[in-house]
């Protein structure tokens, strides 16, 4: 698998995701924002975490504007495969990869833990490595982690089964405690906890690395 991890200013989970995709076994790339184009025969790009042009305007809204992000969107509407974590998944929304918004976490505060997450569907590369139902670890560090999507998109993510995980206990406020959000297609998977941090014992858990070797060997098996 050949992976892209994308780096904007003020990007600070970058390297954690190139390591997190080397470890499970990818070719990786790393890809500068203002880059116009993906490297050649690339199968997933990683948009990671951080605080992207000092999340200023709106969470994502100027990172969703750099020229690389026209790339990631030819790449997903090709069918390929993009990964967004924490600010990754807000410049997902802001690019129209993803339905719905991160709004303000819903104590107007900065929450940095670890948090159980329920896994809601098996039904992606991205899950393929879990079962239903399965709860695992990983860490959140966000302000605007608050996912928000209106009744009727509500209600379609969850008739067409897109939700990926959901907060055991809901940190942020999100609509039905949900913690990641699949495409239609179910290549794009956005999501405000970081799998990236749990792939290392020494980093307080591994519940992240079936994420990632799961992805792997479902594409390399493609």
């Amino acid at each position: 698998m050949r992976a892209a991890v994308v780096v904007f200013p003020g990007s600070n989970c970058d390297r954690d995701m190139a390591v997190a995709l080397k470890a499970a076994g990818a070719d990786v790339s790393m890809v500068w924002h203002k880059d116009a184009a993906l490297p050649d025969n690339v199968d997933l790009v990683a948009v990671p975490g951080g605080f992207s042009f000092g999340d200023y305007l709106r969470c994502g809204a100027i990172a969703a504007q750099s020229p690389i992000c026209k790339a990631i969107v030819d790449h997903a509407n090709r069918g390929g495969y993009v990964l967004g974590v924490c600010n990754g998944f807000q410049v997902l929304t802001e690019t129209g990869l993803l339905p719905g918004a991160l709004m303000r976490n819903a104590n107007l505060k900065f929450i940095c833990k670890s948090v159980d997450l329920k896994v809601e569907s098996s039904n992606s590369e991205f899950t393929s490595g879990y079962a239903v139902g399965d709860v695992v670890d990983y860490p959140v560090a966000h302000h605007d982690g608050n996912y928000s999507i209106d009744t009727d998109g509500l209600k379609k993510i969850e008739a067409e089964d897109r939700v990926a995980f959901r907060y055991v206990v809901n940190p942020n406020g999100s609509v039905a405690d949900i913690a990641g959000v699949l495409s239609e297609n179910r290549r794009v998977l956005g999501m405000m906890p970081h799998p990236e941090r749990a792939v290392d014992e020494g980093h307080g858990g591994t519940d992240g690395q079936a994420l990632f070797r799961g992805l792997m060997d479902q594409l390399v098996s493609a």
